[in-house]
């Protein structure tokens, strides 16, 4: 009699068959990369909106040291209910931000840029914009009021367009994923066909078999996902290394976003080993029921 958890097909000893982990691993592998990637580009957008909330910056036509307008638009800002603080932006520090490019030969005044002035909003109360542009305006004609919406929706519908990009990706890999562990376990079927059959007439059952394939495509897809997650969170590692503060013309400066993940993040990148072995399990299931279902 055949036993409930027997293990009479010889699969490990398929050379098709253990060709599984190798064909997993690179698709966990870009699986990986193109989800921590949304959830870095999801985090960074985060932290922009987060750190521009209640902040507006206003710009003022370019104008010499001693003009009165400055004053008049602190005025206008400063005079408006809801607002915390409106500091104009130092000449000097204009002057520090472009040394790294323009050395210190040329000052701001020189360049004839205009002049900044950081607005704080308290949070919860909705200014009304159109009339303190419209304030500004006829106290310093050609005065911009920027609530940096328009800068975030376009950065927004980029990334929407990256993670749509992304989602692609990651249903590309796990069609491809199912296609592979399809062929391999129809290559096994054909392989053992005949102990196949032998189990057959010794009245062994269609889900008996099925567990056999299963469990050797589950083991096959977990470890190839360990595998390209592994290789993926060395890549990881060397992105983030890459995106540290870099030397750029005698200033420090990021070259690439921070690449740092939370820890539901990284939760949900562990969990892909684990998708790919159940994914291969369900898949071996179903092809070899569906195979010996038409077998006589």
């Amino acid at each position: 009699m055949i036993g409930r958890a027997g293990n009479d097909i010889p699969l490990r000893r398929d050379g098709t068959v253990r060709l599984l982990p190798w064909l997993i691993a690179p698709m966990v592998y870009l699986a990986t990369l193109a989800l921590a990637g949304m959830l870095t580009l999801h985090g960074v957008l985060q932290g922009w909106e987060h750190g521009l909330a209640g902040t507006m910056t206003v710009e003022l036509p370019p104008a010499p040291a001693n003009d009165p307008s400055l004053g008049k638009a602190l005025g206008v800002l400063r005079a408006t209910p809801g607002v915390t603080s409106a500091t104009a932006l130092d000449r000097n520090a204009e002057s520090k931000l472009l040394e790294p490019w323009l050395g210190t030969s040329i000052t701001p005044d020189e360049l004839q840029l205009p002049r900044l002035i950081d607005l704080r909003v308290s949070s919860g109360v909705n200014l009304d914009l159109a009339a303190l542009r419209a304030r500004l305006v006829a106290a310093v004609p050609g005065a911009v009021l920027d609530d940096h919406r328009r800068w975030l929706d376009r950065l927004y519908g980029l990334a929407l367009s990256i993670e749509a990009a992304g989602l692609a990706v990651v249903a590309m890999v796990g069609m491809a994923a199912v296609l592979t562990v399809i062929f391999t376990t129809r290559a096994g079927l054909a392989v053992h066909h005949d102990v196949i059959e032998l189990l057959h007439l010794m009245g062994a059952r269609d889900l008996y078999i099925a567990r056999q394939f299963e469990r050797e495509a589950m083991r096959l897809g977990f470890s190839g996902g360990v595998a390209g997650l592994a290789l993926a969170g060395l890549t990881l590692w060397a992105l983030g290394h890459a995106a540290a503060a870099t030397n750029v013309l005698g200033e420090e400066a990021k070259l690439l976003p921070d690449l740092s993940l939370v820890l539901w993040q990284w939760a949900v990148l562990i969990l892909l080993p684990v998708a790919a072995g159940f994914a291969a399990l369900l898949t071996a299931r179903l092809t070899v029921m569906r195979a010996l279902a038409r077998m006589p």
